[in-house]
């Protein structure tokens, strides 16, 4: 069971890696990136997102063509673990559209979503 449970928290966001039970989400917070389109970069490293995002309320205030991100905290109300789901999207007339989803769970962002 054990296995299977690990297994199975890879295709879950809000499950932890750690001791793979349903984690709580902390909170959720709407960015604005400094790309537009036809120019997105894909970038994995915490320290791009921590340097470049600029905080918006809501998503009429991200000007058109440009790129979002939704930050979303998880901690596991077992272990403690701490996770950030960042996902990068284009929004496109009330719709998102996703360019990729990141996971840090090795405290990359800790600083940054505090």
């Amino acid at each position: 069971m054990g296995f299977f449970k690990k297994f199975l928290a890879v295709f879950h966001d809000d499950w932890c890696s750690e001791c793979q039970n349903v984690m709580e989400e902390k909170s959720r917070k709407l960015y604005m990136l400094p790309m537009m389109v036809g120019h997105y970069v894909s970038h994995q490293d915490a320290e791009y997102y921590k340097e470049n995002l600029i905080p918006v309320n809501r998503k009429a205030d991200i000007p058109t063509g440009t790129y979002a991100c939704g930050i979303v905290t998880y901690r596991c109300p077992e272990c403690l673990h701490q996770a950030v789901k960042v996902s990068v999207f284009l929004p496109v007339r009330d719709q998102e559209k996703y360019e990729e989803v990141l996971y840090f769970d090795k405290g990359e962002m800790d600083d940054f979503v505090r």
